[in-house]
């Protein structure tokens, strides 16, 4: 089976050995908030050419000096990421496929890589360059000089990260996932929104990053119902950890979960395996938002700027998906004058269900760093 799989991705990918010159440069970037337009328009059919290519492995080999360790820049438990420089002098970013797991799991997930970002164009999603099947499996992206949030937020050698870069890396990652739910041409959820995935350019604007556990979803269906459950401890959405249930909505909680994270410099989980939204929620529902805030930052944070991402952070946890924005909501309350709270009341009893409903129940370990969801169903019924 291996051997016909092979031989399969081989025949697939024989016709995309191009050069990166000879197809399209850039892309129109969709106007996020032209609402119109994205109503209106009929939906893309077929999708546009993908403009990434296939690497041979002596180019790749040659931009990562044959894979030198001192060029490595990540590791997971089913990949390595090395940087390189192509010919052109450009930086990359080569993600290498391990051979710890089974022929079958790299194929997929690898193709999952590509078949999600081989369309996707946004300033605030990672750009694929391309891809190499030989000798192994490779993802070949722009390298992000800054490396991921999770690694600036938390390095203990540098100072804090300033309030400004915060804002802008908050505004910019919901720019991002909005494009992702409602602007790509495929409906795309990511499934494991974290820190970690969302990449930093030099100028540090983020880019979301990491899709091998990303699920498209046609327009006519509302849902994926997948098993088993896999994503990142911390994060999972209550919806998808009990029931398997992803949308969206899915997104929307990991990403105030990650909002979370930007304005209180507190990791995901803590050291007593505490969640983030787990004690922030108490303290938001309070009203006692300043809290929250991150005490390295000394006080120097625009205070109508940190209430617009606290209170937009206390809707994307609720444990109810119903009472959670969309994105196109969320980066309405960061970037609107005025907070409009009363709109996201909820009924009594539903705040009611809210205080007694246990973040513990989420309590469990699920990480990994890919997709392995061979009992996925799709749903047109409601979530």
């Amino acid at each position: 089976m291996k051997y016909f799989r092979t031989a399969s991705l081989k025949r697939l990918f024989s016709l995309k050995r191009n050069s990166i010159d000879e197809l399209p440069k850039g892309c129109d970037f969709p106007e996020e908030d032209n609402k119109s337009k994205t109503e209106t328009s009929p939906p893309i059919e077929p999708l546009q050419r993908p403009s990434w290519k296939c690497f041979s492995y002596a180019e790749i080999f040659d931009a990562t000096n044959g894979f030198s360790s001192e060029n490595m820049v990540g590791k997971g438990g089913y990949a390595e990421v090395y940087r390189g420089e192509l010919e052109d002098g450009r930086a990359i970013a080569v993600k290498m496929l391990t051979k710890m797991s089974n022929d079958e799991r790299k194929e997929k997930e690898f193709l999952t890589e590509i078949g999600t970002l081989g369309h996707v164009c946004h300033p605030n999603v990672t750009a694929l360059l391309g891809c190499c099947i030989d000798n192994g499996l490779y993802l070949i992206f722009q390298f992000s000089s800054k490396g991921s949030v999770a690694s600036v937020l938390h390095d203990e050698n540098s100072p804090a990260m300033d309030w400004k870069t915060r804002h802008q890396i908050a505004v910019g990652a919901a720019r991002g996932l909005h494009y992702l739910h409602k602007n790509c041409p495929r409906r795309i959820i990511h499934r494991d929104i974290k820190a970690s995935n969302i990449l930093l350019t030099a100028e540090f604007e983020p880019q979301i990053s990491d899709f091998g556990l990303a699920k498209w979803l046609p327009s006519q269906w509302t849902h994926h119902s997948i098993v088993p459950i896999e994503g990142t401890f911390g994060h999972l959405a209550p919806e998808y950890f009990m029931h398997g249930v992803v949308d969206e909505k899915t997104d929307v909680f990991a990403f105030g979960v990650f909002m979370l994270e930007l304005i209180s410099g507190k990791k995901p989980v803590d050291g007593s395996h505490q969640s983030l939204h787990s004690w922030a929620k108490p303290i938001l529902n309070r009203g006692e938002i300043e809290k929250v805030v991150d005490p390295r930052l000394g006080g120097a944070y625009d205070v109508t700027e940190f209430n617009r991402l606290a209170f937009a952070a206390s809707l994307c946890i609720r444990r109810s998906s119903i009472w959670r924005p969309t994105m196109s909501e969320v980066l309405e309350i960061m970037l609107q004058e005025e907070i409009n709270e009363e709109r996201w009341k909820m009924p009594d009893e539903d705040e009611e269900q809210e205080e007694f409903w246990g973040f513990e129940d989420l309590e469990c370990e699920c990480d990994s760093p890919f997709s392995t969801s061979p009992h996925d169903s799709i749903s047109n019924g409601s979530s």
